[in-house]
């Protein structure tokens, strides 16, 4: 994919961002997810369903990069098993790093594999799933 159609789709994602909104978030587990050194700073708010994610909203004020990379997130979290949804982080944070991950769709998260070029842009990236890797766990403790 070329730079010009990867900018298209985060820029679309930053002013279009999916899920962005928090009415009806009753029944829903909310993490916060920030980065201290800049003003990024999310609200997820996850939905489960037994072990999959049934819907994901955010909120909060964040660069494009977070923004963009939080939308295309919950797009591709939306309908997974948990299981699925750790998976594609580690292969997601695999391609981020330069290491070797599995051959798995992406969909448009794949406009930041050349996120390593920009390493404090990882942070950016990475803020979503951060988030959504800490609303897991706490889901996880609330079952037991």
């Amino acid at each position: 994919m070329d730079s010009n159609m990867k900018r298209e789709i985060i820029l679309d994602n930053y002013s279009h961002p999916y899920n962005r909104g928090t009415d009806n978030t009753e029944g829903y587990f909310k993490v916060n997810s920030n980065n201290e050194s800049c003003i990024d700073n999310i609200d997820l708010y996850i939905k489960f369903k037994d072990d999959l994610i049934d819907d994901i909203k955010f909120d909060g004020e964040a660069c494009a990069i977070s923004t963009a990379s939080t939308s295309i997130m919950i797009k591709n979290m939306i309908g997974k098993s948990i299981d699925e949804v750790l998976t594609y982080i580690k292969n997601f944070e695999a391609m981020l790093n330069e290491e070797s991950y599995e051959d798995i769709d992406f969909n448009e998260a794949v406009v930041f594999d050349e996120t390593y070029k920009q390493g404090n842009r990882k942070t950016c990236v990475t803020l979503p799933y951060t988030g959504i890797k800490k609303a897991i766990e706490g889901y996880k403790k609330s079952l037991d």
